[in-house]
């Protein structure tokens, strides 16, 4: 039977990030926490989000689902300025490792989505003990690439999913699949390594900073 994301993502209580996590956060990054107004997003995109992943850029800190404001110039940083984002998530196990995979289910429109799921980025082999402290220990099969909506094209949702890595079990790509990030059979991934449900998930919506 194959496994359907939507249906097992569900919507839980956004778990505490400490005090002084936020605190080094701000200091260090000077980002900046966006609010979401619920009449900004539909209630299946705002229910995509739980367990407490946090995606943190070097002017924005996201640890919900939200959509990128244009005031700000937001929108073009995360696009055309800033790398790899670091990666939070308090309840990892410090002796699991895990996989994070992003997204784009919306390549090259949300309206004809046909070259979903583009790769934004893939990392396996994630240690647990690294991740509650915001750091990023693991091998990268898919180098970042930031959101870079077309033109015209609309909002886009960039997805981001953190799995459980099973013991013992190397994860990795197939030729054919290292030759493209686009149609990427996400799923099939998923089942091809017994990932399951994702533990966390966590999604932004943006467009082309030109529109």
């Amino acid at each position: 039977m194959q496994f359907n994301i939507m249906s097992a993502v569900r919507l839980h209580e956004h778990l505490a990030v400490p005090a002084p996590f936020l605190v080094l956060c701000a200091c260090v990054f000077g980002f900046y926490r966006v609010e979401a107004a619920s009449d900004t997003m539909s209630s299946l995109d705002s229910s995509f989000c739980h367990g407490g992943l946090e995606v943190i850029y070097p002017g924005l800190d996201i640890d919900k689902c939200l959509i990128i404001p244009k005031d700000g110039k937001l929108r073009k940083m995360i696009s055309t300025v800033w790398k790899a984002p670091q990666i939070y998530f308090s309840a990892a196990h410090k002796k699991k490792m895990y996989v994070l995979v992003m997204v784009d289910p919306d390549a090259p429109s949300r309206t004809k989505p046909t070259s979903a799921h583009w790769r934004h980025w893939l990392v396996v082999d994630l240690k647990g003990s690294a991740l509650k402290k915001g750091q990023m220990q693991g091998e990268t099969l898919t180098d970042y690439h930031p959101p870079t909506p077309p033109q015209k094209s609309g909002f886009h949702r960039y997805q981001f999913m953190l799995f459980e890595q099973l013991p013992d079990t190397p994860v990795s790509l197939t030729k054919r699949e290292k030759s493209a990030r686009g149609k990427w059979d996400l799923e099939a991934f998923i089942e091809r390594f017994n990932l399951g449900a994702p533990v966390a998930t966590l999604q932004f919506l943006t467009q082309n900073y030109k529109d």
